[in-house]
């Protein structure tokens, strides 16, 4: 139950699960239908528009992964938005939101694929060209009408004509002034290169189709080019516009070389490298213009370069599966596919063109650029170029690639590198010849982590590593490849675990045992962390989890390999590796313990198997490590494991006894429980988690002279200084020494328990003075469960070793009390820990209690109500406003009421309580969720035991402030009010118990304005019309009496406002009530706050002219004046 109580008290959320989620068919296809068919409707109206823009988003956003699943709709789609654009009667609103509706659908599958489904007649071209001329390029709402367009545009290119038919008699009569219709295209592409949206991209795309048509490169090719390089040689990248306008003309550029053919740029190839080469772009400042700059380089290198097919690339199989199939087996397979690279005749010679030499450079150069787009395009050139290299030139690439991966160089070139290598082992231009030398840089780069101030750098490399990995898998033979990713499927960033999930999942087919490994290493399970390390498989150097688990498999490795390279590290200067190796240290050496366990259940020991110089280097972990750093951010990381270490040590029965490592250890213990305030507040709780761990292990091996009985020296000195630490005025001391006196074993505690028992009582107190050590009081009420449940309980035991007759009832008193803690400070109600831990530990000895001694809660019963005082604070804390106390609070009432092994006695009203909540709510009831537990709870009202704590605790509820709970709480109070309201008996009980919450909170705010509240919305609702029907009820009196108390003096403005809602709706009483509540409204009327009289604000704002209309209304009402009071000083002589 601690864990539970902790869990709700720190506000711990359960893990995420990921799952994945595949679409198989476009299945809002019909409400896509509708959204286009109403575009005549709505395109008018704004908010209309946006909404079904927005809509249609969501829509096509939902494909983004699969977009080929709206293949077989994109036709009618387009069909349906072209003729709304073509119609002549569209308003130019509604054409721009049909052309955005366009590009959203492009942006989803592609303009590559969804371009090819426009039009492209002759006819479509003068209205396309001539629409798009009419648009303004500095309009930013109409921008994807120009992409569209000029999409559009690239595909009406391709028609199979002469552009010059198009002209018409345009050359031969001189009396027409007009461009010819290539001019205009070129023209209209020139203008969108210099553009800052989109459109620029897609006018690349138009350059691409255009410019090689066989017409238009034997007129303009050569003219474009000149234009395209003298933009970037005369453009400078340091203004917006130029940077967009090199933009426009390197990516035009890229796009020539890439669709044009080899013959027809082969010989401008030379002047456009010099131009980039004289204007530097890889010095650019800009990342996009220097991956664009990449792209045309890479370019040019395959046009120098003739296209072939490298007949020395390694192929691993065919890539027909006919073929493959038609082998008899894997192995014949690849034996008939796998070229002999001895036996290939020479190559035929060709001169390599020199300008490839320093193409190659700058790709090399590219790849260790500190942008990964730019990395990513260079990777790529690397391998389309190497693919057209002879053997050994290709092999030289090769070579330079290795450099990247020194450590003298960045993780960029690392990166870089990884990427190159994935590529050219992809198209099986990396030889196997080269794995030996490949393969162990790879390996490095998958656990590739570089120390940066206090973070790391590294996670890119790994997850190219895997890309790396991913690559081999398909072009190489498995049994090379078995053990490449196998360290980052443990990697600590997600993206790395992910990446190396694909690429073990991949090739499942080929590797053996891979659909066992396919099931247990899924994408989605490697990404979450528990799963990783615990769960798929048991190997990483830090994994401390997975080498408990593994140690069991492989004892003797572990323990004469594995432990004695870890403890050098274990002391190491190293942060980082030195937290993991005493981690590790201290897991194998508990699993040694536990397999001792298993071979040898009389007489385990570990001894066994570990030589007396590993345990001599175990032993002496604590005092080297104390001497490098136990404070700051080394020590939050040092104490946990030296901690976790000692707790492992000692289950493991080190044969450590009266050694003084023993000493050494308690003080570290003791230290970090006493000192948890240096610590930052994301640390403290794991220190502290594992110093109480290793107290307890500590006490179970060390501190027993014989079994069940302590060493009483160290019994007297632990206890003495926990009870003494309990009155430091650091409360992170207090809370630390607590809890250990609630993490000692039984045998340290007997003798002792009259001087616990006090101690952690006092602890539990709320002193005036000391209001900020709620943290101390929460762990003093788990301490005291804690100490209960490991003395045990004896009804006529000594009061000093266990829960007896005779110490029950101080137990009792001050858990009790600690249910009554509201404290709050700058972060909110604080109290609710305490109350949380209160009602847990309980919970606790109440089941304890019953289980063993059952006789004992009669008689504490029978002296002050204990339980049924401990039930009625539960059913309180149930109907109180914070969801997960409140559902913390209906989880212990429900436990209590349906415990039946045995039964919990003297429960008030235990029958009609299991009616209200049968034995199947306690599983079915969700308490978190103010609709389901408002109307159970509210159901207690009705029995008298309980209704003064549980209309104490719907008051903050219905009077609070978050809607759903004051919703939901209001509701079921009005339901229960309407049951009643006929019944004079049980209504005027209700009443009396209002009143009496009243008039006992009093000035408490936190009740006492909810109450106010509440009793306005009661008022409002007509719940005491029954007293409203007599002259001066006593309830109204009694009412009105204690709201004058409540807001005498008073200057909470919200006070004042809700007692004067009360005042308002007692009005409705009648008798001498009525003339008071008037006066009282009246008088409040005058009252020096303005927001408190606003009928005084609407008549007049000088108090003077208020006071005499006042007086006036007075005169109206039939009510007496109010007179002001005279202030009478007396001055002394």
């Amino acid at each position: 139950m601690m864990s539970a109580m902790e869990a709700v008290c720190d506000g711990e959320e359960p893990e995420v699960v990921t799952e994945a989620c595949l679409l198989s068919e476009f299945s809002e296809r019909g409400e896509a239908r509708a959204l286009i068919n109403n575009l005549p409707d709505i395109h008018h109206d704004t908010v209309s528009r946006e909404a079904t823009i927005e809509k249609f988003v969501v829509i096509m956003d939902r494909y983004q992964e699969q977009p080929h699943l709206l293949d077989p709709h994109l036709e009618w789609m387009l069909n349906m938005l072209l003729e709304m654009i073509r119609n002549e009667k569209s308003p130019p609103l509604m054409v721009h939101l049909c052309f955005k509706f366009l590009y959203i659908i492009s942006k989803v599958r592609g303009y590559k694929i969804f371009m090819q489904l426009f039009p492209h007649e002759v006819s479509d071209v003068q209205p396309v060209l001539d629409l798009l001329c009419r648009q303004d390029p500095k309009d930013t709402e109409t921008w994807e009408t120009r992409y569209i367009l000029l999409l559009w545009l690239s595909m009406t290119c391709l028609i199979p004509f002469d552009l010059s038919r198009l002209d018409g008699h345009l050359s031969t009569d001189p009396g027409l002034n007009r461009e010819s219709t290539m001019d205009r295209i070129l023209a209209v592409a020139k203008s969108f290169l210099r553009v800052s949206d989109k459109s620029r991209d897609a006018a690349s795309v138009l350059v691409s189709k255009f410019v090689t048509r066989p017409d238009v490169k034997q007129k303009r090719l050569g003219d474009f080019l000149d234009w395209c390089l003298t933009t970037i040689s005369q453009t400078s990248e340091v203004t917006m516009e130029g940077t967009v306008t090199l933009d426009g003309a390197l990516q035009s550029l890229a796009q020539l070389f890439k669709h044009g053919k080899r013959d027809d740029f082969l010989q401008y190839a030379p002047t456009v490298l010099q131009c980039l080469n004289q204007k530097r772009i890889a010095e650019s400042n800009q990342a996009t213009l220097r991956k664009l700059g990449v792209k045309v380089v890479q370019r040019l290198g395959l046009t120098f370069l003739k296209p072939r097919l490298a007949k020395w690339r390694y192929q691993r199989g065919s890539r027909s599966l006919a073929v493959n199939l038609a082998q008899s087996s894997v192995t014949e397979s690849v034996e008939a596919t796998k070229l002999d690279l001895e036996s290939v005749s020479q190559e035929e010679d060709y001169d390599i063109p020199e300008e490839v030499e320093n193409i190659i450079e700058q790709l090399l150069v590219g790849l260790k650029d500190k942008e990964t787009i730019v990395r990513w395009s260079s990777a790529k050139g690397i391998g389309r170029v190497t693919g057209r290299l002879p053997k050994q030139l290709a092999d030289d690439v090769v070579e330079s690639v290795l450099e990247c991966f020194s450590f003298q160089e960045t993780d960029n070139a690392w990166h870089g590198g990884c990427l190159a290598l994935a590529e050219l082992g992809r198209r099986g231009l990396l030889l196997p010849s080269r794995l030996s030398d490949v393969v162990p840089l790879i390996i490095k780069a998958l656990t590739y982590d570089e120390k940066r101030g206090a973070c790391s750098l590294g996670s890119n490399v790994r997850d190219a590593a895997c890309y790396v990995c991913w690559a081999f898998a398909r072009a190489y033979e498995p049994n090379e490849l078995n053990a490449l990713v196998i360290a980052t499927v443990f990697d600590r960033n997600i993206t790395c675990r992910k990446a190396a999930s694909v690429n073990i999942l991949s090739p499942q087919g080929t590797f053996p045992h891979g659909i066992d490994i396919l099931t247990a290493a899924d994408y989605f399970t490697v990404g979450n962390l528990n799963n990783c390390y615990l769960t798929i498989r048991v190997i990483r150097e830090l994994a401390t989890k997975g080498l408990h688990n593994l140690t069991i498999q492989a004892p003797e490795y572990m323990a004469n390999t594995v432990l004695p390279q870890l403890l050098p590290m274990a002391t190491g200067m190293d942060l980082h590796r030195r937290h993991g190796a005493i981690l590790a240290c201290a897991e194998i050496t508990h699993a040694l313990y536990e397999l001792a366990t298993q071979n040898n259940r009389l007489h385990p020991w570990v001894t066994d198997f570990l030589s007396s110089d590993t345990i001599e280097g175990l032993k002496n972990i604590h005092q080297k490590v104390c001497r490098i750093s136990l404070l700051g951010f080394g020590g939050e990381l040092m104490r946990p494991a030296v901690c976790c270490l000692i707790e492992k040590l000692s289950l493991s029965k080190m044969p450590f006894k009266a050694d003084p490592v023993i000493t050494g250890w308690q003080w570290l213990i003791d230290d970090s429980l006493k000192n948890l305030h240096l610590f930052s507040s994301g640390a403290r709780r794991g220190i502290q988690d594992a110093a109480l761990s290793a107290l307890a292990a500590l006490c179970l091996q060390y501190y027993q002279v014989e079994p069940g009985v302590a060493d009483v020296e160290m019994q007297d000195q632990l206890v003495s200084q926990y009870l003494l630490a309990l009155e430091s005025p650091e409360v992170l001391t207090r809370c630390g020494c607590a809890l250990a006196l609630g993490s000692l074993p039984p045998f340290m505690i007997l003798g002792k328990l009259q001087k616990i028992f006090p101690g952690l009582q006092a602890a539990c107190k709320v002193v005036q003075k000391a209001a900020s050590l709620t943290e101390a009081r929460r762990d003093a009420a788990t301490a005291m469960s804690q100490v209960c449940v490991a003395v045990g309980v004896c009804a006529q035991g000594s009061p000093d070793r266990v829960l007896c007759e005779s110490n029950i009832r101080p137990v009792y008193e001050a858990l009790l009390g600690c249910m009554n803690d509201y404290s709050t400070d700058s972060r909110g109600d604080v109290g609710a820990w305490v109350r949380a831990a209160a009602m847990s530990s309980l919970m606790d000895v109440t089941l304890l209690v019953v289980a063993s001694a059952p006789e004992l809660l009669t008689v504490i019963s029978l002296m002050f109500c204990s339980v049924q005082r401990m039930m009625c604070c539960l059913a309180q804390q149930a109907a109180e406003k914070i969801d997960r106390y409140r559902a913390h609070a209906g989880t212990v009432f429900l436990r209590m009421l349906h415990s039946t092994d045995p039964a919990v006695p003297h429960i008030p009203h235990r029958e009609e309580l299991l009616s209200i909540f049968p034995l199947e709510t306690g599983t079915s009831l969700n308490w978190n969720a103010a609709s389901q537990a408002f109307p159970h709870i509210t159901q207690l009202l009705r029995l008298h035991q309980y209704q003064y704590h549980t209309l104490l605790g719907l008051t903050v509820s219905v009077g609070g402030l978050t809607e759903s709970t004051v919703r939901y709480s209001s509701q079921s109070l009005f339901e229960y009010l309407k049951g009643i309201q006929q019944d004079a008996t049980v209504l005027q009980q209700f009443g009396d118990t209002l009143l009496r919450i009243f008039r006992d909170n009093l000035r408490n705010d936190r009740v006492s304005v909810p109450l106010l509240k509440m009793v306005d919305q009661i008022l409002a609702n007509g719940c005491f019309d029954l007293f409203a029907s007599e002259e001066s009820h006593p309830f109204c009196v009694e009412l009105l009496a204690i709201c004058k108390e409540e807001i005498k003096k008073s200057k909470d403005v919200q006070k004042l406002l809700s007692c004067i809602a009360v005042f308002c709706g007692m009005v409705q009483f009648k008798g001498d009530v009525r003339e008071k509540v008037l006066v009282q409204l009246l008088m409040l009327l005058c009252h020096p706050f303005p927001v408190v009289r606003p009928l005084a604000l609407v008549l007049e704002s000088d108090i003077a002219t208020v006071r005499t209309h006042r007086n006036q209304l007075c005169d109206w009402l039939g009510v007496p004046r109010p007179i002001l009071v005279t202030k009478v000083t007396h001055l002394g002589d």
